[in-house]
Formats: C-alpha cells, structure tokens, sequence
C-alpha cells in the first residue's frame, strides 16, 4: 500500500461560452475542449495534435463555421479561433501539466 500526495498550480486558465459547442464540434475539437477526460486527453501533451488539426480546419475555411456563431451574439467565429489557439500556444509550452475542464 501506499500514498499518494499531489500539489498542483495552475499554469493555465480561460473560459469560453458554451455557445460555440457547435461550431467546436464542426471543427472536430469538441471532446477535447469541452470533454478531455471523456476522450482520453489526460495531460497538455495529449491535446497538441486535435487542437492543432481543429485550428487548421477553423482557419483553411471561416465561412464554413461562421454558420454556427450564436444567433444571440455570445460568442463567435473569432472567439473561439483565439481560444484554440491561445490553448494550443498553452499546450505546448507546459506539455506535462495536467488537463482538466469543468462544464
């Protein structure tokens, strides 16, 4: 038997509205923004290849996911571009540190 003892800091935080689900999942990130436990994505490392590939397909086409920005305003297109790539930028500059999201 053992213990384990765990201190953690947080190296990284920042929200964003529900409002671009939608639009996350049409880029093929949703589970790894809204979902990583669910998906598997466990540590910073583990998110560096889908938000990677979700930001190229956000930026190789805007018109395609400008469809999916809320009718009521919160959130948009833009929004969440700089979201994904703020977080990429987060992720790979702290690869080890642990990822967790709370909805």
């Amino acid at each position: 038997m053992s213990l384990d003892v765990y201190l953690e800091k947080t190296i990284y935080t920042r929200n964003i509205t529900h409002n671009l689900g939608k639009m996350a999942e049409e880029a093929g990130i949703y589970e790894a923004l809204w979902r990583p436990d669910e998906a598997g994505y466990w540590n910073a490392v583990d998110l560096i290849q889908p938000l990677s590939a979700g930001l190229k397909l956000l930026l190789a086409d805007p018109e395609r996911f400008k469809k999916f920005n809320p009718e009521n305003g919160w959130g948009t297109y833009d929004n969440l571009v700089a979201f994904v790539s703020d977080y990429l930028a987060a992720c790979i500059e702290n690869p080890e540190a642990r990822v967790r999201a709370c909805r």
